[in-house]
């Protein structure tokens, strides 16, 4: 009977030892600064003021967090994942990531230039090559790589049926993060839905369409497809945001 006594207690202390720490680790999340790093292209990049309202979904994702995050937007216009190494961006910011780190990844939109030889990269070679590189590399910090796949390019035919312009990158990318349990958000996946939901015309509210005289930045108006506006930047940085709640990622952070 003793023994049996003396087993539960042990449980019992056990037990309300894990809870204890399960407690404090959660109190812990709620209390540490976390900072996040973004690395991409133009879709994820802050813009100077002359090219607004061209808004990269990076831009506001800030706004989505309580005070305890940083959002140090490292994305710039026209960049793919073999650029973005060989311009020496890469080696910047790992060399500031510090264990707890997040680090956003998304490339592709200029990994597809094959006129260019300092961007363009094979999807299933240099692209997934490069990907895994930086998820590794990103490890060895002790930062915590989440991959994104890209957003879609507002490309309706004459049908009025969304077509798709990136290929094989977004799988590839959806392939690294299963082989290498990476979280991943499927931003291919999710704008196209969105996107086709409003159609060819209604579309055009997410995207940086002008007409002439609207904007002084763009005095012959502009027709934009690829680079999201205010309100389709917000509606992108959402659509991480939910999918971040979905899988547990950051969520005592989230307004």
């Amino acid at each position: 009977m003793k023994l049996k006594l003396f087993a539960f207690a042990a449980l019992a202390l056990l037990f309300g030892a894990c809870q204890s720490s399960q407690q404090s680790n959660e109190q812990k999340e709620e209390t540490e600064n976390v900072k996040i790093f973004m690395i991409g292209d133009s879709t994820m990049a802050n813009k100077e003021a002359n090219r607004r309202p061209e808004t990269g979904w990076g831009m506001v994702f800030n706004e989505f967090f309580n005070d305890k995050v940083e959002v140090d937007n490292h994305a710039v216009n026209g960049r793919s994942s073999k650029s973005f190494i060989g311009e020496g961006r890469w080696e910047k910011v790992y060399e500031q990531l510090k264990p707890g780190d997040y680090l956003f990844i998304q490339f592709g939109h200029n990994d597809q230039k094959f006129k260019s030889p300092d961007r363009y990269t094979n999807p299933f070679t240099t692209y997934r090559a490069n990907l895994e590189r930086y998820v590794t590399e990103a490890r060895d910090k002790g930062a915590i790589p989440i991959l994104l796949s890209s957003i879609v390019r507002r490309n309706f035919n004459e049908y009025g049926c969304l077509i798709d312009t990136h290929t094989d990158y977004p799988l590839v990318t959806r392939l690294v993060a299963n082989d290498m349990d990476v979280p991943f958000i499927d931003l291919q996946r999710l704008t196209d839905f969105r996107v086709t939901e409003l159609g060819s015309d209604d579309s055009k509210q997410l995207y940086n369409w002008l007409a002439p005289g609207d904007n002084p930045n763009y005095p012959k108006g502009v027709q934009d497809d690829t680079h999201l506006n205010v309100k389709g930047a917000h509606e992108v940085a959402q659509m991480v945001i939910n999918e971040l709640k979905k899988q547990d990622i950051l969520t005592s952070y989230i307004k």
